[in-house]
């Protein structure tokens, strides 16, 4: 599975200014519901569940929230960009400005495990990050992440 099969410019936000973690999470749930008819709040506490098992903050800026869902037909994500990072609770203990949520299946155990994998290793990549902050849309911040 790629990205581009789960995320599209319409579920991206670039410049927003939010404030805390919570309020991130908020956002990505709002972007990732109405597929299959999820809620936004059902979504925000599947992603808040998972938060309490350990930060998704990766370090260097970056958290991938993430959940399974029993109501989920479809894997779907949502991006989007801080203009000030957020304290996340990331182990090294750096802001959050990057965020990309990303909502499955519950049965979907490894495609989920596959995609999650694939985006981690996305956002590694230092270059790869730099371009994601300096995207001038919303459009181009989809195109750098399908890419």
């Amino acid at each position: 599975m790629k990205l581009a099969e789960v995320l599209d410019a319409s579920r991206v936000r670039t410049d927003l200014s939010l404030t805390s973690k919570k309020r991130a999470l908020e956002e990505i749930s709002g972007l990732l519901a109405g597929r299959d008819g999820l809620s936004q709040a059902d979504i925000f506490n599947a992603l808040m569940a998972r938060e309490k098992l350990g930060s998704t903050g990766l370090g260097h800026g970056v958290a991938i929230p993430h959940g399974r869902m029993a109501d989920s037909r479809t894997t779907v994500g949502a991006f989007i960009r801080l203009n000030h990072g957020v304290d996340y609770d990331a182990h090294d203990g750096e802001a959050v400005d990057l965020v990309f949520g990303l909502i499955v299946p519950q049965n979907a155990t490894e495609d989920h495990l596959k995609l999650l994998a694939a985006v981690a290793e996305k956002f590694s990549d230092e270059d790869f990050c730099a371009q994601l902050r300096a995207a001038e849309s919303p459009e181009a911040a989809a195109e750098l992440l399908n890419g």
